[in-house]
């Protein structure tokens, strides 16, 4: 198994308050809920940032957590770790080209493992679509405590709905004020026809000089049910940082 190293991104009070707060509504889904998609509508509006963070959250606290990297035709995984050689990736595994160990990473943080997505294939949704990659899911859940599926945005490839329908949950990164009402229902209905449960959606990188943080907290009681987990990660990172 590969070992590679990450840096933990430096969180301001309000960005650790907010990680801590999905982690902790993470937990309430449920011990059946292990492999969950991320998608956004569109480029840029943060979720890898935040699947990162999310999952070295939940493996301080002991959880023991995969992050998958299943975003075929665009990863933004890879340039945010310190790799060196050559890296095997999902579509290496995918198509019959390295076995599951050869592309699950050890990484610095106690009980946090990466997978990466490998080199861009010329058919990406085939080899998310087939029993290949549902297998591997099944027998992922056996080992990790959480999978967390980073996904290209929903808006732009039918291959976050692909990936949804052979997992446990699925959760929306969505950008304050980024998209119209109109296309965030879209997307959330084309998510809805996988039959897998939206577990919640993440707004991201709020504009907090707007209003008090705290005044908005209440809102954090709604996971499961289409609720808002404003986060203000944004304010880390520049928008075109971010995917």
């Amino acid at each position: 198994m590969k070992y590679i190293e990450i840096k933990k991104p430096e969180l301001n009070y309000y960005s650790a308050e907010a990680c801590k707060s999905l982690r902790t509504n993470f937990q309430f889904c449920g011990s059946d809920k292990k492999a969950i998609v991320f998608t956004s509508c569109t480029q840029n509006e943060g979720k890898t940032y935040i699947i990162l963070n999310l999952a070295i959250s939940l493996s301080e606290i002991g959880k023991k957590v995969l992050l998958l990297d299943a975003d075929l035709r665009k990863s933004a995984l890879l340039g945010r770790v310190d790799a060196t050689g050559s890296m095997k990736g999902l579509t290496h595994f995918l198509s019959k080209q390295a076995s599951l160990v050869d592309i699950i990473c050890q990484t610095n943080v106690p009980n946090f493992y990466m997978a990466f997505a490998g080199p861009v294939p010329p058919n990406p949704s085939e080899l998310l679509s087939s029993t290949y990659f549902e297998h591997m899911l099944e027998a992922l859940r056996e080992s990790y405590d959480y999978i967390l599926i980073d996904s290209p945005p929903l808006g732009s490839v039918v291959d976050s709905a692909i990936i949804a329908s052979k997992s446990d949950g699925s959760v929306i990164v969505i950008e304050e004020g980024w998209n119209s009402y109109r296309f965030e229902q879209d997307i959330k209905r084309q998510l809805e026809k996988t039959n897998t449960p939206i577990l919640g959606v993440i707004l991201n990188k709020v504009d907090y000089s707007r209003s008090s943080y705290y005044g908005k907290y209440g809102k954090y009681g709604k996971y499961g049910k289409y609720g808002k987990y404003e986060t203000p990660y944004g304010n880390e990172v520049s928008k075109d940082s971010v995917s």
